[in-house]
């Protein structure tokens, strides 16, 4: 029996640097943000990131889309 895939929703993920450690290397932190519609695009998801940390204090290093699909017979 074949397993059907059906598309739920996505995480999105991202990562800025929250400052410098001791040694003067960059502190990164990740953030993740559930609950995006999978009928979102990427291109959507992106442009949320970027307004959100647009707004923060800390620099955007990148942005991950992790999406969640349920599996059944």
């Amino acid at each position: 029996m074949a397993v059907i895939a059906s598309a739920k929703d996505s995480l999105m993920v991202v990562t800025y640097q929250a400052g410098l450690t001791a040694q003067g290397s960059p502190k990164l932190s990740q953030r993740s943000f559930a609950n995006v519609k999978s009928a979102a695009t990427d291109q959507e998801v992106y442009d949320v990131a970027t307004a959100l940390y647009g707004l923060q204090d800390y620099p955007l290093i990148s942005v991950r889309r992790e999406n969640r699909v349920d599996l059944a017979q």
